[in-house]
């Protein structure tokens, strides 16, 4: 109830925000289950470039990076089952990318204790980290960025 009485006191932009990155977050865990990673990154960009408007769209300054990571934080909380870090970065760089905020996806492997490799998915933006911060991420080794990669 508490949670209700929440979402019900946030401006309509925040409504509309929050819709959008819930729809987003999950066909991005979609696409990452039914694509390959590299067309998914393909449909993103082509997307992107188009000229969609979404309800919510505004001048960059009303749409800050910090709340564009709340929502991410707040639909990741919501979706059945929760969302890995590379579905949550993707959406967020994808938002990102929309409100012309340049961001980098970064992902990272390190080995864990019992010798298996894992992996972990951020954004970073002017040098810090938007989110996938974690309190070990330095023993991710970051693989080469994909900025400028042709996919």
């Amino acid at each position: 109830m508490k949670q209700l009485r929440n979402f019900l006191k946030l401006s309509g932009s925040d409504h509309s925000l929050l819709a959008i990155t819930f729809i987003l977050l999950g066909a991005i865990r979609l696409g990452l289950f039914f694509l390959a990673f590299r067309n998914l990154l393909k449909l993103l960009q082509k997307i992107n470039q188009q000229n969609i408007r979404f309800p919510c769209s505004t001048q960059k300054s009303q749409i800050s990076v910090g709340k564009i990571v709340w929502a991410v934080n707040v639909a990741t909380r919501y979706t059945p089952g929760g969302a890995k870090c590379l579905a949550r970065a993707l959406t967020t760089q994808f938002l990102m990318n929309r409100y012309h905020y340049s961001s980098e996806l970064r992902i990272g492997v390190a080995k864990e204790q019992g010798g298996q490799l894992e992996a972990h998915a951020w954004i970073e933006y002017q040098g810090w980290v938007a989110i996938g911060n974690l309190p070990d991420l330095s023993r991710f080794i970051p693989m080469p960025s994909l900025e400028g990669v042709k996919l």
